[in-house]
């Protein structure tokens, strides 16, 4: 399909990120034109934090994007923050389950009618639904209170980094879906001798990332994932890194998705799936033209090599509620994981990939 469109055609097309609120060619304003001056992000130094934020705060995306970016410069600063993005990210992402969680909690308590009840009932039906493999679990995923994010903020800074670490890891084997993604950290580890993040810097980044809810009311996973991407970006830029280890332009991808237009029940594959945003952006695609067949979305399959890249992945096929999607990890040459008993390597419907 992508030969027979002309040129002209292709360039004639807006492209954008998938969105309910926007529809096919509709008019809109680019987030940030290549003519506007820089805008400059205050350090967390620099920022006046107000706790705690309104519950039903709304957050778009610059201001996501400030607030993330303010967290990971909390550590040291902008020039070594980029060193410790696999302390950030997996710290930002537990906020969001959690708020998640403390979201469908409420909800779930308002239907019982108190605290006591809704925890048994809750409890008992994600152990139920992990030891069947079922899909429609009362919450997304389970966190005990004792882990649940605003335990962690209210720790004090002694021993934080081995209660973070903690949390993590309970929260994974209570949620088997995140293995390799909460418990790739270890928030207490040393190098030397000496802690490579103290528990006093890692009480600061805590703080900074509480700002803000990133619960369900407060901000999409549209948004999420933007924000999300955007702190990629800046820290294989502070690194002095091209981003395409993990992330495709997000033009590109738009314009690969629309391309595509997959169709219900189909299959779609990249074998170097990096973060995995080229690979869900087709279905973002079906979902805005299809959104009364959600049940009949296109299944995601992704393999990526790098470790760190891998929970990315991982991270926004979950921000994005995709469950059934496998991503694996390992050399896609030397030990392909999708293949089919007796008939080779799986075959998929359409295929993405930025190989760089």
């Amino acid at each position: 399909m992508a030969s027979a469109l002309p040129l002209g055609a292709i360039a004639s097309l807006k492209w954008y990120p998938v969105n309910s609120r926007l529809k096919r060619n509709s008019q809109i304003v680019p987030r940030r034109s290549k003519q506007q001056p820089t805008k400059s992000i205050k350090t967390a130094e620099q920022t006046e934090l107000k706790f705690p934020a309104p519950e039903d705060e709304k957050l778009e995306v610059s201001a996501m994007e400030t607030w993330l970016w303010d967290a990971a410069c909390t550590i040291r600063g902008t020039t070594d923050a980029p060193k410790f993005k696999d302390f950030i990210l997996p710290l930002v992402f537990y906020k969001r389950l959690s708020d998640v969680f403390d979201d469908e909690f409420a909800r779930h308590v308002e239907e019982f009618g108190d605290e006591e009840t809704a925890h048994e009932v809750i409890e008992a039906d994600h152990k139920d639904a992990i030891a069947t493999g079922r899909k429609d679990r009362m919450v997304r995923y389970y966190i005990p209170d004792e882990y649940r994010w605003q335990r962690i903020r209210n720790h004090g800074e002694e021993g934080l980094g081995e209660f973070i670490t903690t949390a993590t890891r309970k929260v994974t084997e209570l949620n088997p879906e995140l293995k390799g993604v909460l418990d790739i950290k270890d928030y207490n580890e040393t190098q030397s001798g000496q802690r490579t993040l103290g528990d006093d810097r890692l009480a600061a980044l805590v703080e900074v990332v509480s700002r803000h809810r990133l619960g369900l009311k407060n901000t999409s996973p549209d948004v999420f994932g933007d924000a999300y991407e955007y702190l990629l970006r800046k820290f294989a830029e502070g690194q002095g890194q091209s981003a395409g280890e993990f992330l495709t332009p997000p033009e590109v991808g738009w314009l690969i998705a629309e391309i595509i237009d997959p169709a219900p029940y189909t299959t779609i594959y990249d074998p170097t799936c990096g973060s995995a945003r080229l690979l869900i952006k087709p279905r973002l695609v079906f979902e805005r033209n299809y959104p009364d067949q959600k049940s009949k979305a296109p299944k995601l399959y992704g393999q990526e090599l790098n470790h760190t890249t891998f929970a990315i992945a991982k991270m926004n096929a979950v921000i994005y509620d995709f469950r059934d999607s496998s991503l694996e990890i390992g050399d896609t040459f030397l030990n392909p994981k999708f293949v089919e008993t007796g008939k080779g390597l799986m075959r998929h419907d359409y295929a993405v990939a930025n190989p760089m």
